[in-house]
């Protein structure tokens, strides 16, 4: 196989080599624009005892779920930040923190407005389950379903997963089959690079994915590469697999020559200095402004939340979008192939022609300039308003550049949610 052959390069001019393709592909099929969203954890109470994390049922402190007047609160700070797409994260307890419970939580989040901040995709990471409750899901207009195999390792994943529910390796393992066999479109993998060997981590993600694509027609909508990081009771000294840099990036270049057209989500366990970095390689969406703990964005000033893990990069939303502005990217609110159907098999079918950008690209713009009309300052607004020209001015369809140039004045005149 190519990448098990990628996975064992060391040649510094090769592996410089795999960097400039891998930056060649993320050009050609995303353009420049970068997703932006945020995780909203609503319930910290937790049944398993998974050694790496800082919610683990061992670990003494206050548990939590938000009510839904304070998912309602969460929401709309998250909405007056400009954001437009959450995760919803949750821990594992059948009891109090039950699949009614997420259900009432999804229809909550979509109910609430703040003037004009409405979230407008719903991705959703709670534990593997069966499929009625996937079907359940799916029909409360979820955008993507995402779940961390954490290790494809098996005697490793049982080993970090002693005495508890998560611990079901096979369960655990075909939970994407059982998703999409609910009639769930988009799902989004991921492991926890550190636990064990990542080329195995990779090449079991590969395979995976490949039998996702046979089965049902189209694989990984997205795929997250969280690195361990310190959290609560977490001892790293344990884990002999730890990603330094230099691995870390080489991992994201490769996963992104293997699966071209497959987004590529990097929260904010990852320095700015770092995610910059791996935007040039691979990453199609980033976390901004995240709060990792229950209540986390209504608390985040007083300072009472448990996380899960440690943040590296504490950028608000509005640092983030200047920053990726300010390297060329266009930061991105769109949630426009979701609500048009553009999901699945169906939206693979048009990232494969490499012509996504055709509608991505207008429709980054049109929302960065929808955040900066109704967020931002006048100097702020001015800034987004001559980079959207700009960037519209590239555009080679004469249409489609009319159609950003003409939701300039539309959404300063009030009008919202425009999108190819």
């Amino acid at each position: 196989m190519d990448i098990a052959r990628l996975l064992y390069i060391e040649d510094k001019d090769l592996i410089q080599e795999m960097f400039e393709v891998a930056g060649k592909i993320k050009r050609d099929v995303y353009g420049n624009r970068v997703v932006l969203f945020a995780p909203l954890y609503v319930s910290d109470f937790c049944v398993n005892n998974c050694v790496y994390c800082g919610y683990k049922k061992e670990n003494h402190f206050h548990r939590r779920k938000l009510t839904m007047d304070e998912v309602r609160k969460e929401v709309m700070i998250l909405e007056e930040m400009g954001h437009k797409r959450l995760a919803l994260e949750a821990g594992e307890d059948p009891v109090n923190c039950d699949i009614e419970y997420i259900l009432e939580c999804i229809d909550t989040i979509y109910d609430t407005y703040n003037k004009n901040g409405k979230i407008r995709r719903i991705n959703v990471n709670i534990a593997a389950t069966t499929v009625e409750n996937y079907r359940r899901l799916q029909e409360k207009g979820i955008g993507t379903y995402i779940l961390f195999q954490e290790t494809f390792d098996e005697e490793v994943y049982r080993k970090v997963h002693p005495n508890c529910i998560k611990g079901n390796y096979d369960y655990h393992t075909t939970a994407f089959d059982r998703a999409m066999e609910a009639g769930i479109e988009d799902v989004g993998a991921g492991v926890l690079f550190g636990l064990a060997d990542p080329r195995f981590e990779v090449l079991a993600l590969m395979m995976q994915n490949e039998h996702l694509e046979k089965r049902f027609g189209v694989g990984f909508h997205t795929i997250s590469v969280p690195r361990l990081r310190p959290a609560e009771g977490v001892n790293l000294k344990t884990f002999p697999y730890l990603l330094d840099d230099e691995m870390f990036k080489k991992i994201v270049t490769i996963i992104r020559i293997a699966v071209p057209y497959t987004g590529m989500i990097l929260s904010t366990r990852e320095s700015a200095e770092m995610r910059e970095i791996l935007l040039k390689y691979g990453i199609s969406q980033v976390s901004a402004g995240s709060c990792t703990g229950v209540g986390g964005y209504e608390e985040h000033i007083q300072g009472k939340q448990v996380n899960q893990f440690q943040l590296a990069d504490e950028r608000s939303p509005r640092q983030v979008i200047e920053d990726l502005m300010e390297a060329g990217y266009i930061p991105s609110y769109c949630t426009s192939c979701y609500r048009t159907g553009r999901v699945g098999e169906k939206f693979m079918e048009i990232a494969k022609t490499e012509k996504i950008h055709n509608m991505c690209k207008p429709n980054a713009l049109t929302t960065l300039l929808e955040y900066a009309v109704d967020y931002g300052d006048q100097e702020l607004l001015q800034r987004v308003e001559g980079f959207v020209r700009e960037q519209a001015a590239e555009i080679e369809n004469i249409h489609i550049q009319n159609f950003v140039l003409k939701n300039i004045d539309k959404l300063k005149a009030g009008e919202r949610d425009l999108y190819l």
